[in-house]
Protein backbone atom coordinates (compact mmCIF):
# COMPACT_ATOMS: atom_id res chain seq x y z
CA UNK A 1 0.00 0.00 0.00
CA UNK A 2 1.11 3.26 -0.57
CA UNK A 3 2.76 5.01 2.53
CA UNK A 4 1.53 8.51 3.55
CA UNK A 5 4.53 10.86 3.82
CA UNK A 6 5.13 13.17 6.29
CA UNK A 7 3.62 16.11 4.29
CA UNK A 8 0.61 14.01 3.16
CA UNK A 9 -0.04 13.26 6.71
CA UNK A 10 0.40 17.06 7.53
CA UNK A 11 -1.67 18.07 4.36
CA UNK A 12 -4.61 15.68 5.56
CA UNK A 13 -4.80 17.23 9.00
CA UNK A 14 -4.66 20.98 8.02
CA UNK A 15 -7.35 20.05 5.78
CA UNK A 16 -9.33 18.59 8.63
CA UNK A 17 -8.58 21.32 10.69
CA UNK A 18 -9.55 24.16 8.53
CA UNK A 19 -12.89 21.72 8.40
CA UNK A 20 -13.38 22.40 11.56
CA UNK A 21 -13.01 26.42 11.29
CA UNK A 22 -15.34 26.10 8.42
CA UNK A 23 -18.16 24.37 10.14
CA UNK A 24 -17.47 25.87 13.39
CA UNK A 25 -18.09 29.47 12.00
CA UNK A 26 -20.79 28.26 9.79
CA UNK A 27 -23.18 26.73 13.26
CA UNK A 28 -22.21 30.48 14.56
CA UNK A 29 -24.12 32.33 11.86
CA UNK A 30 -20.34 33.39 10.51
CA UNK A 31 -19.91 31.87 7.34
CA UNK A 32 -23.69 31.66 5.26
CA UNK A 33 -24.80 28.22 3.98
CA UNK A 34 -24.34 29.05 0.39
CA UNK A 35 -20.71 30.00 1.04
CA UNK A 36 -20.06 26.74 2.91
CA UNK A 37 -21.69 24.28 0.44
CA UNK A 38 -18.36 24.28 -1.76
CA UNK A 39 -16.83 24.17 1.39
CA UNK A 40 -18.32 20.77 2.39
CA UNK A 41 -18.89 19.43 -0.45
CA UNK A 42 -14.95 18.88 -1.54
CA UNK A 43 -14.60 17.25 1.53
CA UNK A 44 -17.27 14.85 0.57
CA UNK A 45 -20.37 16.15 3.22
CA UNK A 46 -23.80 16.27 1.04
CA UNK A 47 -26.93 17.27 3.06
CA UNK A 48 -29.36 14.09 2.27
CA UNK A 49 -33.00 13.53 2.65
CA UNK A 50 -32.43 13.18 6.57
CA UNK A 51 -28.55 13.64 7.13
CA UNK A 52 -25.84 14.67 6.28
CA UNK A 53 -23.95 11.95 4.03
CA UNK A 54 -20.20 11.99 4.51
CA UNK A 55 -17.92 10.10 1.32
CA UNK A 56 -14.77 9.04 2.47
CA UNK A 57 -12.20 8.32 -0.25
CA UNK A 58 -10.60 4.93 -0.77
CA UNK A 59 -8.26 5.55 -3.52
CA UNK A 60 -8.20 2.68 -6.16
CA UNK A 61 -10.18 0.39 -3.49
CA UNK A 62 -7.18 -0.33 -1.27
CA UNK A 63 -7.29 0.13 2.49
CA UNK A 64 -5.80 -0.97 5.95
CA UNK A 65 -6.84 -3.38 8.48
CA UNK A 66 -6.19 0.00 10.75
CA UNK A 67 -8.22 2.21 8.23
CA UNK A 68 -10.95 -0.46 8.12
CA UNK A 69 -10.86 -0.41 12.46
CA UNK A 70 -11.49 3.52 12.38
CA UNK A 71 -14.39 3.72 9.94
CA UNK A 72 -15.74 0.51 12.11
CA UNK A 73 -15.69 3.21 15.13
CA UNK A 74 -17.00 5.99 12.97
CA UNK A 75 -20.02 4.10 12.46
CA UNK A 76 -20.51 3.13 15.87
CA UNK A 77 -19.82 6.35 18.19
CA UNK A 78 -20.97 9.22 15.21
CA UNK A 79 -23.50 7.18 12.67
CA UNK A 80 -26.09 4.29 13.77
CA UNK A 81 -23.90 0.96 13.63
CA UNK A 82 -23.14 0.65 10.15
CA UNK A 83 -21.24 2.12 6.25
CA UNK A 84 -21.84 1.58 2.57
CA UNK A 85 -19.19 0.71 0.60
CA UNK A 86 -20.52 2.36 -2.78
CA UNK A 87 -19.53 1.30 -6.81
CA UNK A 88 -17.12 3.90 -6.73
CA UNK A 89 -14.85 2.20 -3.76
CA UNK A 90 -15.68 4.95 -1.57
CA UNK A 91 -16.74 4.20 1.64
CA UNK A 92 -19.89 6.57 3.13
CA UNK A 93 -21.75 7.18 6.24
CA UNK A 94 -25.62 8.52 6.20
CA UNK A 95 -26.27 9.19 10.00
CA UNK A 96 -23.37 11.47 10.86
CA UNK A 97 -24.65 14.61 12.61
CA UNK A 98 -23.39 17.96 10.77
CA UNK A 99 -22.47 19.32 14.04
CA UNK A 100 -20.23 16.22 14.36
CA UNK A 101 -18.61 16.25 10.84
CA UNK A 102 -15.29 18.27 12.33
CA UNK A 103 -15.03 14.69 14.91
CA UNK A 104 -15.10 12.30 11.94
CA UNK A 105 -12.74 14.29 9.87
CA UNK A 106 -10.14 14.03 12.74
CA UNK A 107 -10.94 10.69 13.41
CA UNK A 108 -10.19 9.90 9.93
CA UNK A 109 -7.14 12.03 9.90
CA UNK A 110 -5.54 10.09 12.26
CA UNK A 111 -5.35 7.13 9.92
CA UNK A 112 -4.46 8.85 6.56
CA UNK A 113 -8.06 9.10 5.45
CA UNK A 114 -10.41 12.06 4.24
CA UNK A 115 -13.24 13.08 2.13
CA UNK A 116 -11.12 15.35 0.06
CA UNK A 117 -12.90 15.87 -3.54
CA UNK A 118 -15.02 13.08 -3.18
CA UNK A 119 -17.76 15.67 -4.05
CA UNK A 120 -17.75 18.99 -6.02
CA UNK A 121 -17.50 19.63 -9.58
CA UNK A 122 -13.95 18.50 -9.38
CA UNK A 123 -11.70 15.37 -10.02
CA UNK A 124 -13.35 12.62 -8.13
CA UNK A 125 -11.60 9.46 -6.50
CA UNK A 126 -9.33 7.82 -8.82
CA UNK A 127 -10.82 4.29 -9.10
CA UNK A 128 -9.17 0.99 -10.69
CA UNK A 129 -10.00 -3.11 -10.99
CA UNK A 130 -10.47 -4.21 -7.39
CA UNK A 131 -7.57 -6.89 -7.63
CA UNK A 132 -4.97 -4.27 -8.71
CA UNK A 133 -1.51 -5.59 -8.36
CA UNK A 134 -2.48 -8.83 -7.74
CA UNK A 135 -4.42 -10.06 -10.84
CA UNK A 136 -3.91 -12.97 -12.68
CA UNK A 137 -4.16 -11.25 -16.05
CA UNK A 138 -2.41 -8.08 -14.87
CA UNK A 139 -0.06 -6.75 -17.28
CA UNK A 140 0.98 -3.51 -15.38
CA UNK A 141 0.43 -2.84 -12.29
CA UNK A 142 -1.79 0.61 -11.92
CA UNK A 143 -1.71 1.15 -8.94
CA UNK A 144 1.29 3.95 -8.67
CA UNK A 145 0.29 5.45 -11.93
CA UNK A 146 -2.70 5.69 -9.42
CA UNK A 147 -1.48 7.04 -6.82
CA UNK A 148 0.48 9.56 -9.11
CA UNK A 149 -2.92 10.42 -10.54
CA UNK A 150 -4.39 11.19 -6.84
CA UNK A 151 -2.08 13.52 -6.46
CA UNK A 152 -1.41 16.07 -9.46
CA UNK A 153 -5.45 16.15 -8.72
CA UNK A 154 -5.66 16.60 -5.01
CA UNK A 155 -6.43 20.49 -4.94
CA UNK A 156 -5.36 21.55 -8.22
CA UNK A 157 -5.85 25.21 -8.62
CA UNK A 158 -7.04 24.84 -12.15
CA UNK A 159 -9.83 22.16 -11.83
CA UNK A 160 -11.04 22.96 -8.38
CA UNK A 161 -14.55 24.46 -10.07
CA UNK A 162 -14.87 22.70 -13.44
CA UNK A 163 -18.09 22.33 -15.46
CA UNK A 164 -19.78 19.21 -13.70
CA UNK A 165 -18.31 16.45 -11.57
CA UNK A 166 -15.12 14.42 -13.20
CA UNK A 167 -14.50 10.53 -13.13
CA UNK A 168 -11.20 8.60 -14.27
CA UNK A 169 -10.47 5.07 -13.94
CA UNK A 170 -7.60 3.19 -14.74
CA UNK A 171 -6.92 -0.57 -15.66
CA UNK A 172 -3.64 -2.68 -16.22
CA UNK A 173 -5.28 -6.05 -16.50
CA UNK A 174 -6.58 -8.09 -19.83
CA UNK A 175 -10.37 -7.79 -18.82
CA UNK A 176 -11.46 -4.59 -17.84
CA UNK A 177 -12.60 -4.97 -14.28
CA UNK A 178 -12.85 -1.01 -13.65
CA UNK A 179 -15.29 -0.09 -16.20
CA UNK A 180 -12.99 2.31 -18.36
CA UNK A 181 -15.32 3.11 -21.01
CA UNK A 182 -17.49 4.91 -18.80
CA UNK A 183 -16.11 7.27 -17.60
CA UNK A 184 -14.85 10.49 -18.29
CA UNK A 185 -11.77 9.57 -18.92
CA UNK A 186 -10.56 5.70 -19.27
CA UNK A 187 -7.20 4.85 -19.32
CA UNK A 188 -5.37 1.57 -20.07
CA UNK A 189 -2.36 0.41 -19.28
CA UNK A 190 -0.48 -0.78 -22.42
CA UNK A 191 2.89 -1.80 -24.45
CA UNK A 192 3.95 -0.28 -27.20
CA UNK A 193 5.86 -2.68 -29.74
CA UNK A 194 9.01 -1.15 -28.56
CA UNK A 195 8.19 -2.51 -25.21
CA UNK A 196 7.33 1.15 -23.77
CA UNK A 197 4.74 1.27 -21.02
CA UNK A 198 2.09 4.10 -21.71
CA UNK A 199 -1.62 4.46 -21.96
CA UNK A 200 -4.97 3.99 -24.26
CA UNK A 201 -6.60 7.18 -23.64
CA UNK A 202 -10.11 7.15 -23.38
CA UNK A 203 -12.39 10.20 -23.26
CA UNK A 204 -16.05 11.13 -23.08
CA UNK A 205 -18.12 8.03 -21.21
CA UNK A 206 -20.92 8.34 -18.57
CA UNK A 207 -23.66 7.10 -17.25
CA UNK A 208 -27.00 9.10 -15.73
CA UNK A 209 -29.71 10.83 -18.09
CA UNK A 210 -27.23 10.31 -21.45
CA UNK A 211 -25.51 6.89 -21.24
CA UNK A 212 -22.37 7.36 -23.65
CA UNK A 213 -19.61 4.99 -23.64
CA UNK A 214 -16.40 6.46 -24.38
CA UNK A 215 -14.16 6.98 -27.31
CA UNK A 216 -10.41 6.71 -27.58
CA UNK A 217 -8.87 9.59 -27.84
CA UNK A 218 -5.61 8.29 -28.04
CA UNK A 219 -3.68 4.83 -28.78
CA UNK A 220 -0.36 5.41 -26.61
CA UNK A 221 0.94 8.58 -24.18
CA UNK A 222 4.09 7.42 -23.23
CA UNK A 223 3.82 7.50 -19.18
CA UNK A 224 5.60 10.41 -18.43
CA UNK A 225 3.63 12.48 -20.27
CA UNK A 226 0.01 11.15 -18.53
CA UNK A 227 -0.18 14.11 -16.67
CA UNK A 228 0.25 16.42 -19.52
CA UNK A 229 -2.31 14.99 -21.56
CA UNK A 230 -4.74 14.25 -18.52
CA UNK A 231 -4.67 18.40 -17.98
CA UNK A 232 -4.78 19.26 -22.24
CA UNK A 233 -8.34 17.03 -22.21
CA UNK A 234 -9.43 18.86 -18.45
CA UNK A 235 -8.78 21.85 -19.58
CA UNK A 236 -10.15 22.55 -23.22
CA UNK A 237 -13.15 20.72 -20.99
CA UNK A 238 -12.69 23.30 -18.30
CA UNK A 239 -12.73 25.93 -21.45
CA UNK A 240 -15.60 24.57 -23.12
CA UNK A 241 -18.31 22.35 -21.09
CA UNK A 242 -21.43 23.64 -20.50
CA UNK A 243 -22.20 25.71 -17.56
CA UNK A 244 -25.51 26.28 -18.43
CA UNK A 245 -27.51 23.53 -17.54
CA UNK A 246 -26.11 20.94 -15.40
CA UNK A 247 -27.79 18.04 -17.59
CA UNK A 248 -25.55 19.14 -20.35
CA UNK A 249 -22.15 19.56 -18.45
CA UNK A 250 -21.01 16.57 -18.40
CA UNK A 251 -17.72 15.93 -20.31
CA UNK A 252 -19.86 13.10 -22.69
CA UNK A 253 -21.96 15.73 -24.08
CA UNK A 254 -19.16 17.93 -25.17
CA UNK A 255 -17.34 15.13 -26.94
CA UNK A 256 -20.63 14.12 -28.31
CA UNK A 257 -21.22 17.35 -29.94
CA UNK A 258 -18.02 18.46 -30.98
CA UNK A 259 -16.30 14.68 -32.44
CA UNK A 260 -13.12 15.50 -34.22
CA UNK A 261 -13.08 18.73 -33.15
CA UNK A 262 -12.97 18.21 -29.59
CA UNK A 263 -9.84 15.43 -30.02
CA UNK A 264 -8.08 17.81 -32.74
CA UNK A 265 -8.33 20.73 -29.45
CA UNK A 266 -7.11 17.92 -26.65
CA UNK A 267 -4.01 17.45 -29.02
CA UNK A 268 -3.42 20.80 -29.72
CA UNK A 269 -3.29 21.83 -26.06
CA UNK A 270 -0.99 18.88 -25.41
CA UNK A 271 1.62 20.18 -28.31
CA UNK A 272 1.38 23.53 -26.87
CA UNK A 273 2.33 22.62 -23.39
CA UNK A 274 5.13 20.10 -24.15
CA UNK A 275 6.50 22.78 -26.56
CA UNK A 276 6.09 25.63 -23.93
CA UNK A 277 8.30 23.56 -21.35
CA UNK A 278 11.64 24.96 -21.42
CA UNK A 279 11.86 25.60 -17.86
CA UNK A 280 10.41 22.14 -16.87
CA UNK A 281 6.79 23.70 -16.18
CA UNK A 282 5.19 20.84 -18.21
CA UNK A 283 4.17 18.15 -15.55
CA UNK A 284 5.92 15.06 -16.77
CA UNK A 285 6.48 12.57 -14.46
CA UNK A 286 10.38 12.43 -13.35
CA UNK A 287 11.79 8.35 -13.18
CA UNK A 288 13.02 9.08 -9.65
CA UNK A 289 9.03 10.39 -8.39
CA UNK A 290 7.32 6.99 -10.22
CA UNK A 291 9.81 4.95 -8.93
CA UNK A 292 9.61 6.66 -5.14
CA UNK A 293 5.82 5.83 -5.34
CA UNK A 294 5.93 2.63 -6.61
CA UNK A 295 8.66 1.51 -3.76
CA UNK A 296 5.22 1.49 -1.60
CA UNK A 297 3.68 -1.28 -4.10
CA UNK A 298 5.69 -3.67 -3.32
CA UNK A 299 3.81 -6.97 -1.84
CA UNK A 300 3.67 -7.29 2.34
CA UNK A 301 7.05 -8.90 3.47
CA UNK A 302 6.57 -12.89 3.76
CA UNK A 303 4.30 -12.56 0.71
CA UNK A 304 6.52 -15.40 -1.59
CA UNK A 305 5.55 -17.59 -4.37
CA UNK A 306 5.46 -21.15 -3.20
CA UNK A 307 3.87 -24.44 -4.19
CA UNK A 308 0.65 -24.35 -2.27
CA UNK A 309 0.46 -28.23 0.11
CA UNK A 310 -3.85 -27.78 -0.62
CA UNK A 311 -6.65 -25.42 0.70
CA UNK A 312 -6.87 -26.93 4.14
CA UNK A 313 -9.75 -28.66 3.95
CA UNK A 314 -9.82 -31.13 6.63
CA UNK A 315 -10.02 -34.83 6.07
CA UNK A 316 -12.52 -34.76 8.58
CA UNK A 317 -15.13 -32.27 7.31
CA UNK A 318 -18.69 -33.12 6.67
CA UNK A 319 -20.03 -33.99 2.89
CA UNK A 320 -22.45 -30.39 3.81
CA UNK A 321 -19.03 -28.64 4.59
CA UNK A 322 -17.44 -29.90 1.00
CA UNK A 323 -20.01 -28.79 -1.28
CA UNK A 324 -20.59 -25.84 0.18
CA UNK A 325 -17.02 -24.40 0.57
CA UNK A 326 -16.63 -26.25 -2.73
CA UNK A 327 -19.19 -24.03 -4.18
CA UNK A 328 -17.88 -20.43 -2.25
CA UNK A 329 -14.56 -21.45 -3.20
CA UNK A 330 -16.01 -21.69 -7.16
CA UNK A 331 -17.55 -18.15 -6.86
CA UNK A 332 -15.91 -16.13 -4.20
CA UNK A 333 -12.39 -17.13 -4.86
CA UNK A 334 -10.12 -16.12 -7.87
CA UNK A 335 -6.23 -16.48 -9.39
CA UNK A 336 -3.50 -14.58 -8.31
CA UNK A 337 -0.30 -13.06 -9.73
CA UNK A 338 1.68 -15.02 -6.93
CA UNK A 339 1.71 -18.76 -7.18
CA UNK A 340 0.03 -20.31 -3.66
CA UNK A 341 -1.80 -17.01 -3.04
CA UNK A 342 -5.79 -15.87 -4.20
CA UNK A 343 -7.65 -13.02 -4.21
CA UNK A 344 -10.63 -14.10 -1.85
CA UNK A 345 -13.92 -12.03 -2.05
CA UNK A 346 -16.38 -11.57 0.97
CA UNK A 347 -20.00 -10.62 0.04
CA UNK A 348 -21.91 -8.39 1.93
CA UNK A 349 -25.38 -9.45 0.57
CA UNK A 350 -27.45 -11.30 2.53
CA UNK A 351 -31.29 -10.76 3.17
CA UNK A 352 -31.78 -8.06 5.32
CA UNK A 353 -29.35 -6.12 4.67
CA UNK A 354 -29.21 -3.53 2.05
CA UNK A 355 -25.83 -3.90 -1.09
CA UNK A 356 -23.14 -2.19 -0.16
CA UNK A 357 -24.34 -1.50 3.68
CA UNK A 358 -21.53 -3.22 5.93
CA UNK A 359 -21.73 -2.74 9.69
CA UNK A 360 -19.16 -2.30 12.54
CA UNK A 361 -19.18 -5.69 13.82
CA UNK A 362 -18.62 -7.03 10.30
CA UNK A 363 -16.20 -3.94 9.65
CA UNK A 364 -14.36 -5.46 12.62
CA UNK A 365 -14.34 -8.80 11.48
CA UNK A 366 -13.01 -7.86 7.40
CA UNK A 367 -10.31 -6.49 9.27
CA UNK A 368 -9.26 -9.00 11.67
CA UNK A 369 -9.52 -11.22 8.89
CA UNK A 370 -7.48 -8.99 7.16
CA UNK A 371 -4.67 -9.00 9.94
CA UNK A 372 -4.63 -13.23 10.20
CA UNK A 373 -5.34 -13.95 6.27
CA UNK A 374 -4.20 -10.59 4.12
CA UNK A 375 -1.31 -9.42 5.62
CA UNK A 376 -3.41 -6.58 6.91
CA UNK A 377 -4.49 -5.44 3.56
CA UNK A 378 -7.96 -5.82 1.88
CA UNK A 379 -9.87 -4.15 -0.66
CA UNK A 380 -13.16 -2.12 -1.18
CA UNK A 381 -15.12 -3.46 -5.08
CA UNK A 382 -16.51 -1.99 -7.37
CA UNK A 383 -19.47 -4.12 -6.20
CA UNK A 384 -19.89 -3.25 -3.15
CA UNK A 385 -18.34 -5.81 -1.11
CA UNK A 386 -14.83 -7.01 0.65
CA UNK A 387 -11.43 -8.30 -0.77
CA UNK A 388 -8.65 -10.05 1.03
CA UNK A 389 -5.88 -9.77 -1.82
CA UNK A 390 -3.09 -12.37 -0.28
CA UNK A 391 -4.32 -14.99 0.86
CA UNK A 392 -2.09 -18.08 1.00
CA UNK A 393 -3.86 -21.39 -0.34
CA UNK A 394 -3.24 -23.29 2.88
CA UNK A 395 -5.54 -20.82 4.59
CA UNK A 396 -8.97 -20.60 2.02
CA UNK A 397 -10.92 -23.22 4.77
CA UNK A 398 -9.90 -20.99 7.60
CA UNK A 399 -10.96 -17.79 5.89
CA UNK A 400 -14.16 -19.84 4.78
CA UNK A 401 -14.76 -20.10 8.45
CA UNK A 402 -14.19 -17.02 9.73
CA UNK A 403 -16.07 -15.42 7.30
CA UNK A 404 -19.59 -17.60 7.76
CA UNK A 405 -19.38 -16.63 11.47
CA UNK A 406 -19.03 -13.04 10.69
CA UNK A 407 -22.06 -13.74 7.97
CA UNK A 408 -20.09 -13.06 4.95
CA UNK A 409 -19.39 -16.26 3.23
CA UNK A 410 -22.32 -16.45 0.73
CA UNK A 411 -21.13 -18.17 -2.68
CA UNK A 412 -23.13 -15.48 -4.90
CA UNK A 413 -20.07 -13.62 -6.55
CA UNK A 414 -21.61 -12.89 -9.77
CA UNK A 415 -24.55 -13.98 -9.12
CA UNK A 416 -28.28 -12.56 -9.15
CA UNK A 417 -27.85 -12.19 -5.48
CA UNK A 418 -24.73 -10.38 -5.49
CA UNK A 419 -26.46 -7.17 -6.68
CA UNK A 420 -25.51 -3.60 -6.90
CA UNK A 421 -27.52 -1.09 -5.73
CA UNK A 422 -27.55 2.81 -4.52
CA UNK A 423 -29.44 3.88 -1.21
CA UNK A 424 -32.38 5.42 -3.36
CA UNK A 425 -35.05 7.23 -1.83
CA UNK A 426 -34.44 5.94 1.44
CA UNK A 427 -31.91 8.44 1.62
CA UNK A 428 -30.98 10.23 -1.37
CA UNK A 429 -32.62 14.21 -1.42
CA UNK A 430 -32.16 13.00 -5.61
CA UNK A 431 -33.80 10.15 -5.62
CA UNK A 432 -37.73 9.33 -7.56
CA UNK A 433 -37.85 5.96 -6.18
CA UNK A 434 -36.57 3.46 -3.09
CA UNK A 435 -33.92 0.84 -4.26
CA UNK A 436 -33.09 -1.17 -1.03
CA UNK A 437 -37.14 -2.70 -0.59
CA UNK A 438 -36.10 -4.21 -4.45
CA UNK A 439 -33.07 -5.47 -3.92
CA UNK A 440 -34.49 -6.78 -0.31
CA UNK A 441 -37.33 -8.38 -1.91
CA UNK A 442 -34.97 -10.02 -4.54
CA UNK A 443 -32.15 -11.21 -2.24
CA UNK A 444 -34.88 -12.61 -0.20
CA UNK A 445 -36.73 -14.22 -3.05
CA UNK A 446 -33.44 -15.52 -4.53
CA UNK A 447 -31.37 -17.49 -1.63
CA UNK A 448 -31.28 -21.10 -3.07
CA UNK A 449 -27.74 -21.48 -4.49
CA UNK A 450 -28.67 -24.13 -6.54
CA UNK A 451 -31.08 -22.34 -8.15
CA UNK A 452 -28.53 -19.31 -8.31
CA UNK A 453 -25.91 -21.90 -9.95
CA UNK A 454 -28.60 -22.69 -12.63
CA UNK A 455 -29.54 -19.35 -13.94
CA UNK A 456 -26.03 -18.25 -14.11
CA UNK A 457 -24.26 -15.15 -14.26
CA UNK A 458 -26.46 -12.03 -13.94
CA UNK A 459 -25.52 -8.88 -13.25
CA UNK A 460 -28.29 -6.95 -11.58
CA UNK A 461 -28.13 -3.37 -11.07
CA UNK A 462 -30.68 -0.94 -9.20
CA UNK A 463 -30.71 2.82 -9.06
CA UNK A 464 -33.51 4.96 -7.23
CA UNK A 465 -32.62 7.73 -10.12
CA UNK A 466 -31.32 8.65 -13.41
CA UNK A 467 -27.77 9.72 -11.94
CA UNK A 468 -26.87 6.15 -12.07
CA UNK A 469 -25.21 5.81 -8.89
CA UNK A 470 -26.22 2.05 -9.14
CA UNK A 471 -25.38 1.86 -12.80
CA UNK A 472 -28.58 0.13 -13.64
CA UNK A 473 -27.09 1.20 -17.68
CA UNK A 474 -24.76 -1.46 -17.30
CA UNK A 475 -26.40 -4.05 -15.36
CA UNK A 476 -27.35 -7.57 -17.71
CA UNK A 477 -31.42 -6.58 -16.00
CA UNK A 478 -30.84 -2.98 -14.76
CA UNK A 479 -33.72 -1.22 -12.35
CA UNK A 480 -34.40 2.25 -12.54
CA UNK A 481 -36.60 4.18 -9.72
CA UNK A 482 -38.81 6.80 -12.06
CA UNK A 483 -41.93 9.60 -10.73
CA UNK A 484 -44.61 8.92 -12.00
CA UNK A 485 -47.68 10.84 -10.55
CA UNK A 486 -45.82 11.41 -7.30
CA UNK A 487 -45.28 6.92 -6.99
CA UNK A 488 -42.83 4.93 -7.64
CA UNK A 489 -42.41 3.05 -10.86
CA UNK A 490 -39.62 1.21 -12.08
CA UNK A 491 -38.31 0.94 -15.64
CA UNK A 492 -36.68 -2.55 -16.91
CA UNK A 493 -33.30 -2.62 -18.99
CA UNK A 494 -31.66 -5.68 -20.50
CA UNK A 495 -28.67 -6.59 -22.01
CA UNK A 496 -26.37 -3.74 -20.68
CA UNK A 497 -22.84 -4.20 -19.26
CA UNK A 498 -19.52 -2.48 -17.50
CA UNK A 499 -16.89 -4.47 -20.15
CA UNK A 500 -16.21 -7.31 -17.68
CA UNK A 501 -15.63 -10.64 -18.66
CA UNK A 502 -19.17 -11.90 -18.51
CA UNK A 503 -20.26 -9.17 -21.68
CA UNK A 504 -17.09 -8.04 -22.72
CA UNK A 505 -18.28 -5.15 -24.93
CA UNK A 506 -19.68 -1.72 -23.26
CA UNK A 507 -22.89 -0.95 -23.63
CA UNK A 508 -26.21 0.44 -22.20
CA UNK A 509 -29.24 -2.10 -21.43
CA UNK A 510 -32.24 -1.83 -23.51
CA UNK A 511 -35.54 -0.01 -21.88
CA UNK A 512 -38.17 -3.32 -22.36
CA UNK A 513 -41.60 -1.59 -22.53
CA UNK A 514 -43.54 0.79 -19.85
CA UNK A 515 -42.42 1.26 -16.33
CA UNK A 516 -43.67 -1.45 -13.78
CA UNK A 517 -45.22 -0.67 -10.03
CA UNK A 518 -43.32 -1.52 -7.36
CA UNK A 519 -45.59 -4.46 -6.75
CA UNK A 520 -44.75 -5.78 -9.71
CA UNK A 521 -40.86 -5.49 -9.86
CA UNK A 522 -39.78 -8.78 -8.51
CA UNK A 523 -42.46 -10.69 -10.46
CA UNK A 524 -41.56 -9.21 -14.05
CA UNK A 525 -37.63 -9.90 -12.75
CA UNK A 526 -38.45 -13.78 -12.21
CA UNK A 527 -40.44 -13.59 -15.43
CA UNK A 528 -37.51 -12.56 -17.51
CA UNK A 529 -35.40 -14.74 -15.77
CA UNK A 530 -37.57 -17.75 -16.39
CA UNK A 531 -38.09 -16.74 -19.92
CA UNK A 532 -34.61 -17.27 -20.20
CA UNK A 533 -34.28 -20.36 -18.62
CA UNK A 534 -36.75 -21.69 -20.70
CA UNK A 535 -35.23 -20.68 -24.00
CA UNK A 536 -31.68 -20.69 -23.53
CA UNK A 537 -29.14 -22.61 -25.26
CA UNK A 538 -26.43 -24.95 -23.67
CA UNK A 539 -24.10 -23.24 -21.46
CA UNK A 540 -25.47 -20.26 -22.78
CA UNK A 541 -25.32 -17.02 -20.26
CA UNK A 542 -27.81 -14.47 -19.90
CA UNK A 543 -26.68 -11.48 -21.80
CA UNK A 544 -25.60 -13.68 -24.70
CA UNK A 545 -29.42 -14.99 -24.69
CA UNK A 546 -30.45 -11.56 -24.32
CA UNK A 547 -28.38 -10.45 -27.63
CA UNK A 548 -29.71 -13.39 -29.48
CA UNK A 549 -33.33 -13.83 -28.43
CA UNK A 550 -33.90 -9.49 -28.29
CA UNK A 551 -36.08 -7.93 -26.46
CA UNK A 552 -39.19 -9.12 -27.63
CA UNK A 553 -39.76 -12.60 -25.88
CA UNK A 554 -38.61 -10.82 -22.58
CA UNK A 555 -40.84 -7.81 -22.89
CA UNK A 556 -43.91 -10.41 -23.40
CA UNK A 557 -43.35 -11.76 -20.52
CA UNK A 558 -42.60 -9.04 -18.55
CA UNK A 559 -46.36 -7.43 -20.07
CA UNK A 560 -47.89 -10.86 -19.01
CA UNK A 561 -47.41 -10.06 -15.07
CA UNK A 562 -48.59 -6.33 -15.66
CA UNK A 563 -51.66 -8.36 -16.77
CA UNK A 564 -52.02 -10.40 -14.49
CA UNK A 565 -51.67 -7.64 -11.91
CA UNK A 566 -54.18 -5.32 -13.32
CA UNK A 567 -56.66 -8.60 -13.43
CA UNK A 568 -56.14 -9.09 -9.76
CA UNK A 569 -56.67 -5.84 -9.32
CA UNK A 570 -59.84 -5.35 -10.88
Amino acid sequence: MYQYTEFDKQFVHARAAQFRDQLERNLAGKLGDDEFRPLRLQNGWYIQRHAPMLRVAVPYGEMSSKQLRQLARIARELDRGYAHFTTRQNVQFNWIPLVKSADAMDLLAEVNMHGIQTSGNCIRNITSDATVGVAEDEVIDARPYAEVLRQWSTLHPEFAFLPRKFKIAISGAKEDRAAIYWHDIGLQLVHNEAGEVGFTVIVGGGMGRTPITGTIINRFVPWQQILVYLEAIVRVYNRYGRRDNMYKARIKILVKAEGQKFFDQVNAEFKAILERDVDGAAHLIPQAEFDRVNASFTYPAGVQAHAAAGNGLPAEASEADRKQFGKWLERNVKGHKVQGYKNVHLSVKRVGQAPGDVTDTQMEAIADMADRFSFGELRVTHDQNALLPFVREEDLYAVWQAAKAATLASANIGLLSDMIACPGGDFCALANARSIPIANELIERYQDLDELYDIGEIDLHISGCINSCGHHHTGHIGILGVDKDGSEWYQITLGGSDGSSHAPTSVAGKVIGPSFSADEVSDVIEAVIETYRAQRESGEKFVDAVKRLGLEPFKLAANAVRRTTAKAAA
